[in-house]
């Protein structure tokens, strides 16, 4: 091969770089990449006996390792563990250190594409009103929900937003500022009562900044915790669930239903796909399609309790005519 003696660990940690610097590509997909590319080292260092190279990785042995893996990994862990060996290849090849991507040659597996998990309208709002509004921390909470469900933010979006990155006027809609995946910058509306609640926390936002001496300098984020730091993604995570259990007895809420719940309210209430596509910060419009689906079984739903011919029973108010039919 051309590249001959490049290790397999070299070249991970290479690709690793590329893809934070060049590609811009999240500190997550970097860290799932590498992780996954360190294991097949480690399966090949097993079989080889010593440090694999990537002239190493041939067909069979790239068979061998998802062969291993498959008796106990998901679907979709295998086929990210495919696309991570394939991305490297590629990656290689552009830098004319190998000849061909083997890894090509892999057939990963089906995946079984789920709905988004999302909240009606009215169970969207019993979980919005049920933080408390009468404490720093319940002020912050409201305003956590409001923003994820007005802008559809990821979390990882809303933990990074700075107070500089949003604009809340007194009256009508405001906007924030936020850092999507491959580190590309979006603005999203936020609707009068996201301003609100935002008004409302940060008005008393001060109140979790805590002696400098303990926490250094004051956070420039938006949320904070009560030691005065900026809130955690993991943290945020925890609220989240815990007002779907408080309010809507959910267990399975997470941060990304509130982003699913935006979406698809705005698709059932007239919004076009290539807005809602913008708004989320999606790469591809086949992504944003997925909402299509919730909408298509709502609509069935509706028509399931509404339309005379949907069930046995409404049969008898059809006219004589249509019954014959």
């Amino acid at each position: 091969m051309i590249g001959a003696g490049l290790t397999l660990a070299r070249a991970t940690a290479e690709f690793a770089t590329a893809l934070a610097c060049e590609r811009r590509a999240s500190p997550h997909t970097v860290s799932a990449y590498a992780s996954d590319l360190t294991q097949l080292a480690a399966f090949a260092s097993s079989r080889l006996e010593r440090e694999p190279n990537i002239e190493d990785l041939a067909l069979p042995l790239l068979r061998g390792w998802l062969g291993e893996l498959a008796r106990g990994t998901t679907r979709a862990t295998l086929a990210r563990k495919i696309a991570s060996v394939r991305a490297l290849f590629r990656h290689l090849l552009r830098r004319g250190l190998v000849g061909s991507n083997p890894a090509a040659e892999l057939v990963a597996p089906r995946l079984v594409r789920q709905l988004p998990v999302f909240l009606d309208a009215e169970t969207m709002g019993e979980v919005l009103a049920m933080p408390a509004h009468d404490s720093i921390e319940g002020l912050r909470d409201r305003a956590i929900l409001e923003t994820l469900y007005a802008g559809g933010l990821r979390v990882s979006e809303l933990a990074s937003l700075d107070l500089d990155r949003i604009e809340l006027p007194q009256d009508g809609l405001g906007c924030a500022r936020v850092i999507g995946k491959g580190n590309k910058e979006r603005v999203v509306p936020l609707g009068s009562f996201a301003v609100r609640a935002l008004r409302d926390y940060l008005a008393r936002r001060a109140e979790f900044a805590i002696s400098p001496a303990k926490t250094g300098s004051r956070s420039s984020a938006v949320f904070l915790s009560t030691r005065g730091q900026r809130l955690g993604v993991r943290r945020i995570q925890e609220l989240v669930k815990r007002y779907g259990v408080l309010a809507a007895g959910r267990a399975d809420l997470h941060p990304h239903a509130l982003r699913h719940s935006c979406a698809t309210h705005l698709l059932d209430g007239g919004a076009d796909l290539r807005s809602i596509q913008e708004l989320l910060g999606h790469s591809t419009l086949s992504v944003t399609q997925r909402y299509t689906h919730t909408s298509i079984e709502g609509l069935i739903a509706v028509y399931d309790r509404a339309h005379p011919l949907a069930q046995g029973e409404g049969l008898q108010n059809v006219a004589p005519h249509r019954r014959a039919r």
